[in-house]
């Protein structure tokens, strides 16, 4: 119990000293008024791009580092890298890039928490889950994949949860990089949806043509129906 205590407060400084030079950086160079405008948004999309069309191979590999990061040690959820993946990426090297930090950060976390969490996650946990542990005996690989696609778990709590299980590692690793595709893949997708609005318009756009936009209004379609999905089966994957 100390040593997590201990590795929590690591982890809280850690957020705060990055938090706090994230800050410093980006008021020492902007003004909130700048930061809040639209042109802001337009300008800098144009550096991202520029940064991306002339080395592509660099900037993947420093977003993949910075997404792992984002995962272990920062404990981040997935929606906002998604988000800004897509809007500097695209759809399809956005989800590849995103895909694997995620991933990979993810793995990294359920080895740490394997070793030094498990049994305050199996004192803690498993009593709730324990429904599911005949399951996972039965078929590791498919159930994990299905765990990962239906979600409905905080992102931190599901990559450590898979520990009450005893779960493989190559298991886990591959269920995750396929489970998450198809919520990563929308989330990404209006990312990208507003880097190309931001790219046809000089001026602010309407919300309603926002909305409106096949590039938003199709994924946030999509969305909500694996929502619709997604509940149907936790009820079932949960209960049985």
């Amino acid at each position: 119990m100390e040593n997590i205590k201990k590795i929590k407060l690591i982890i809280g400084l850690s957020y705060l000293i990055l938090v706090c030079l994230f800050l410093y950086f980006l008021f020492s160079n902007f003004s909130v008024q700048e930061i809040t405008s639209y042109d802001f948004l337009r300008d800098n999309r144009t550096y991202f791009i520029e940064i991306k069309n002339s080395n592509l191979f660099l900037i993947f590999f420093i977003f993949l580092a910075i997404t792992i990061l984002w995962v272990f040690p920062f404990l981040g959820f997935g929606s906002p890298i998604a988000l800004t993946g897509g809007f500097i990426f695209g759809k399809w090297i956005g989800l590849i890039v995103v895909v694997l930090g995620l991933t990979i950060g993810a793995t990294l976390l359920y080895i740490f928490g394997n070793y030094f969490f498990k049994n305050f996650i199996r004192e803690k946990f498993l009593n709730k889950f324990k429904n599911l542990e005949q399951n996972f005996k039965k078929s590791e690989f498919t159930y994990m994949l299905i765990y990962r696609f239906i979600g409905g778990i905080p992102w931190q709590l599901s990559c450590l949860l898979p520990a009450l299980f005893n779960v493989k590692l190559k298991n886990y690793f591959f269920a995750t990089l396929i489970g998450i595709i198809p919520s990563t893949f929308i989330v990404v997708s209006i990312g990208s949806g507003f880097e190309k609005i931001i790219d046809r318009n000089e001026e602010v756009p309407l919300i309603r043509d926002i909305i409106l936009s096949p590039e938003i209004y199709i994924p946030i379609l999509a969305f909500f129906v694996l929502v619709l999905i997604t509940i149907l089966l936790r009820k079932f994957f949960y209960k049985n």
